[in-house]
């Protein structure tokens, strides 16, 4: 593995910025993820930063002081650009920064006027002066993966009862390629996509109109770092030298639309109308301490063929990163209510290491390109409040009771709401929340921030 615990990790280091020191907060001096801030300036430019506590620190402002010399950062670099450096590069460039941003280091701290043009105070996803924090890359290409088994034997039980995982499934990271264009920040409102849902019987006409069954998906999204060349293979060997970092990923699911276009070659409408990203990159090396063990495959089952197989990725190939899923209603928000958890999982439960996900994905000669964005497939674990989509959230079957609970796919029990409301499904006026964290005993907790989206109704003209 190519990343290591390092002085940059220490639990004891703190930092000038206060914010940052909080028990927490998701962005300690420890974490320093990646992002693009949009300045509401003249030029309306895009410029790349780190995020710590409450603040962005703006990298080319503190290159244009002499604070970055020799650290090979490229002044006017977007996160693409970063993700195309060694990992060995890109540490230096950590660890100058967290010097910087200790709490006994003058240079900039004491440093007033560089200081108010390169640390920029966030509430929420916009600063005071207007800047807004952008996608953390913008991705040309997106494979969405079906990488956790547990959602895999959900999702099949509910439809293939008596064969829940197709033959293929235990061999090969399952995926397909999505659609980058319509990968959205934090933040934004996506409309209720419309479509064709399935005829009501056999040899009926398919209905047309806004989706019924929205539902959210709770992923994790890995970023490319250096890519590879058109015919190579990335092994699993090198596959994390090829990862920048991680980030969350809400992959929006028209589920009616998607129960009807999906055979024979897959998803399609029902997934490519929008997907939101949080707007940092939790970096590989801020992730060091947080590594796992692969999950245990069950007695049976097949050891993934050697070019998928490393004793280093089945020692460390996880993460172990808790998920949470959160929801408020329309109502909930007009009567200042909280948001409430839906759900609570962990991204070490999954069956495919993204190692995995990378080196197979290439196995063919396939390019990666720097940025590419990878998402895990949902998130989901073993008991029912582990579950990362309403689709199994509300369902009442459960693949993993003894015996086996297989309820047919109808039988669904409501989410209840604190307003009364009830929901099998997203409804128009729901925000989804997202929220992922690393906690570690010796190790300060670092976070992803949120990824949030607001329901809009469909548009007019259907």
């Amino acid at each position: 593995m190519p990343y290591a615990i390092d002085e940059t990790h220490d639990p004891k280091l703190t930092s000038w910025v206060e914010s940052a020191n909080d028990p927490q907060s998701d962005f300690p001096i420890q974490n320093l993820p990646w992002c693009q801030v949009l300045r509401d300036d003249e030029d309306e430019s895009l410029q790349t930063g780190v995020r710590i506590g409450s603040c962005v620190v703006i990298l080319d402002e503190l290159d244009e002081a002499g604070m970055l010399e020799g650290t090979g950062w490229i002044y006017g670099a977007d996160v693409e650009v970063i993700s195309e450096l060694d990992p060995a590069d890109r540490n230096v460039i950590r660890k100058r920064l967290s010097q910087l941003l200790s709490a006994d280091c003058a240079d900039l701290r004491d440093n007033s006027d560089l200081r108010e043009r390169a640390v920029i105070e966030f509430r929420g996803d916009v600063s005071e002066q207007g800047d807004i924090l952008m996608l953390p890359v913008f991705p040309h290409d997106y494979t969405d993966f079906y990488a956790s088994i547990n959602h895999a034997t959900n999702v099949g039980s509910m439809f293939r009862p008596d064969n829940p995982l197709l033959p293929n499934y235990k061999h090969i990271p399952i995926g397909y390629h999505g659609r980058a264009s319509s990968i959205v920040p934090s933040g934004t409102h996506i409309k209720r996509p419309i479509g064709q849902q399935a005829p009501a019987e056999d040899g009926g006409s398919p209905a047309f109109g806004p989706c019924k069954l929205l539902d959210y998906e709770m992923e994790m999204g890995a970023i490319i770092g250096r890519g590879n060349e058109l015919g190579d293979h990335v092994t699993i060997e090198e596959a994390e030298d090829h990862i920048l970092g991680l980030c969350i990923l809400n992959d929006w699911s028209a589920r009616d639309l998607q129960k009807w276009e999906y055979v024979p070659l897959g998803p399609f409408l029902a997934k490519n109308f929008a997907s939101t990203v949080s707007p940092y990159i939790v970096t590989m090396e801020a992730l060091a301490p947080f590594r796992c063990p692969v999950a245990e495959r069950a007695e049976g089952d097949p050891q993934p063929l050697p070019y998928m197989f490393n004793e280093q990725n089945q020692k460390q190939g996880g993460f172990d990163i808790t998920l949470e899923v959160w929801i408020a209603s329309e109502k909930m928000r007009e009567q200042g209510m909280e948001p409430i958890r839906l759900s609570k999982g962990n991204f070490r439960d999954m069956y495919w290491t993204i190692a995995q996900m990378v080196t197979h994905h290439t196995v063919n000669g396939c390019n990666l390109n720097p940025g590419d964005l990878l998402g895990s497939g949902t998130v989901s674990g073993t008991t029912r409040d582990s579950r990362g989509s309403l689709l199994e959230l509300t369902w009442d079957g459960d693949p993993f009771a003894e015996p086996p609970v297989l309820v047919p796919g109808t039988q669904r029990t409501p989410i209840k709401l604190p307003t009364g409301e009830e929901r099998k499904f997203i409804a128009d006026g729901d925000e989804i929340i997202m929220k992922a964290y690393c906690e570690r005993e010796g190790y300060r907790r670092i976070g992803f921030g949120e990824c949030r989206g607001i329901i809009e109704p469909a548009r007019a003209n259907t």
